[in-house]
């Protein structure tokens, strides 16, 4: 069943089996209050089991481009179109959050991002391929982040 996302009361519904769950709950409210502010789009996700085709569109993504199969359980996932961009997003039991932005217009903005919920170590999967950068969100503590270029069409 599909959960809209509140970033003014954060819950942990849906992560609560992660064992940083109080952080990847602050990590998708701040995606969630980020896609409201600048898109005014509600930020709705759906347990993993119940949207597949995202939650394997993301993983052959991360396959395809830089051979990168992620270890942890699926949560959660959603996919949505804002301002000419297919977005996919995938909440991670770890507390990973990757996200796909895919312009749908040929030679747009297309890239995969990686958000590291605030308590978790990087995944051994991602630990030698990329360095990740501090942010501070007032919802999600420190977020770590890192991003790589998609060069195939998908």
């Amino acid at each position: 069943m599909p959960y809209t996302v509140d970033f003014k009361d954060v819950s942990t519904v849906g992560v609560e089996s992660s064992p940083v769950a109080e952080a990847l709950a602050g990590l998708r409210a701040n995606e969630a209050r980020y896609y409201r502010n600048k898109y005014d789009h509600a930020f709705t996700v759906s347990p993993a089991g119940e949207v597949p085709e995202t939650v394997e569109r993301v993983s052959r993504i991360l396959r395809d481009e830089r051979d990168i199969v992620i270890g942890s359980r699926p949560l959660e996932a959603t996919s949505f179109e804002v301002d000419g961009l297919r977005m996919d997003y995938v909440f991670y039991e770890s507390g990973l959050s990757i996200n796909v932005m895919y312009s749908i217009e040929d030679g747009g903005k297309r890239a995969v991002g990686f958000k590291l919920a605030d308590g978790m170590d990087v995944p051994e999967e991602l630990e030698s391929k990329f360095k990740f950068a501090r942010q501070k969100s007032k919802l999600a503590g420190v977020i770590r982040g890192s991003y790589f270029v998609i060069k195939g069409e998908y």
